[in-house]
């Protein structure tokens, strides 16, 4: 007569020793959370497992929740139920989304306050390089905007670097009431008067000093593209964890640089653009300190901004902050009708205290219209040509 062990006896019938496998699974998700959580934003690897779709840190937990309430599993219900709260915050879901956007759909929404301006934020992805400057341009033009933070005015060369571009005449045709900074391969357009146009120690951000309607206060506007964390190399060569590793470091500085340049201005900011970061990744933790994050106002539980390919926006890459003194009145995603990865985001804004001028020795003055201010330009595309960042 054979005789099975426990062990195996247990492996027979579907148990893994020890208990359940929903309980193994959930034990699984919560060593995964806990090593996220203590090494996410302190180890350049961890830039890599952090690249998970944020709203993976609820659904999973929820899901073994679910599991282990059904098959009776106690131990593996209080497992998933404390990885779904840990994790809650890695999600990017706002919760008081669905309380504002009740109120919303119960009360008309007050218009903005005279002097608000319309801006968007915009990834254009490389420029209207793969498709037909025809749509891009009217699609731009029918944003109608007061002020327009672009990101990507460059082509890919496909071989490691980008080509800065030269539009201008289309873009005096298109935009003829507005004034244009350019630099590091961003725009700010501004139907606004451009008070001035500052140096930052991040390399990858454009600071234009706007003067608001009526009294002329100045509002601070940060155009920011901060490096992607990938190269599209295969994992299984070395030069795929280099780059990791060396952007690790390049996103670092950056965002340190975007901090000072931040916590220096004298001017409510509004800081926007393509982050590249994740509420599961570590850098959220900086994107924090910037300022208030207006997307609570947008009225979504779940906001994403990039897609990986049609029908997968699971995540937010491009995010909207406020300093004291500047009001975000309405937030909203716009659909980039193909052109582009990335939604667009458009806000109202106002002032709410008075501000000082802007001192005249920051002013850059041009009878045109169209400034450019190209200090460190080079700066703003991949430093090594091997490096070249993959879906910016």
């Amino acid at each position: 007569m054979t005789t099975i062990g426990p062990m195996a006896e247990s492996w027979a019938n579907g148990t893994p020793p020890g208990g359940s496998w929903v309980l193994w699974a959930a034990g699984v998700w919560a060593a995964f959370l806990a090593a996220h959580l203590v090494l996410n934003g302190r180890w350049w690897f961890w830039l890599l497992p952090s690249l998970l779709p944020p709203p993976v840190f609820v659904a999973l937990p929820a899901l073994l929740l679910v599991l282990s309430c059904a098959t009776g599993d106690l131990t593996a219900a209080v497992v998933a139920g404390a990885a779904l709260l840990l994790g809650a915050r890695q999600s990017g879901l706002v919760p008081g989304a669905l309380v504002r956007g009740a109120l919303v759909r119960g009360a008309r929404r007050p218009p903005p306050p005279d002097g608000a301006v319309r801006i968007v934020s915009w990834n254009t992805q490389h420029w209207c390089q793969s498709t037909d400057p025809e749509p891009f341009y009217a699609f731009l033009r029918g944003l109608d905007a007061d002020v327009y933070l672009l990101q990507e005015y460059h082509h890919d060369q496909f071989n490691g670097t980008y080509r800065l571009i030269d539009d201008e005449r289309r873009l005096r045709a298109t935009f003829p009431g507005h004034r244009a900074v350019i630099a590091r391969g961003l725009i700010t357009l501004s139907r606004l008067p451009v008070a001035a146009t500052v140096e930052t120690a991040a390399r990858r951000t454009l600071r234009v000093d706007l003067e608001m309607p009526g009294d002329g206060r100045i509002l601070a506007t940060f155009n920011v593209h901060i490096p992607v964390q990938l190269r599209l190399v295969s994992p299984l060569r070395a030069d795929f964890y280099r780059a990791v590793r060396s952007r690790a470091a390049d996103r670092a500085r950056e965002y340190r640089g975007l901090l000072g340049d931040v916590a220096g201005c004298p001017h409510p900011a509004l800081i926007a653009g393509d982050f590249n970061t994740t509420a599961a990744i570590g850098d959220a933790r900086r994107i924090a300190r910037l300022g208030a994050d207006a997307v609570a106002v947008a009225g979504k539980l779940c906001p994403t901004t990039w897609q990986a390919r049609p029908g997968m926006r699971w995540w937010r890459l491009d995010w909207v902050l406020t300093t004291p003194g500047a009001r975000v009145h309405s937030y909203r995603f716009r659909d980039p009708r193909g052109l582009s990865d990335h939604s667009v985001q458009e806000v109202s804004v106002s002032l709410a205290e008075p501000d000082h001028p802007a001192t005249t020795d920051l002013r850059i003055r041009h009878h045109d219209g169209f400034r450019h201010h190209d200090e460190g330009t080079h700066h703003a595309l991949p430093l090594p040509g091997k490096d070249r960042p993959a879906g910016q």
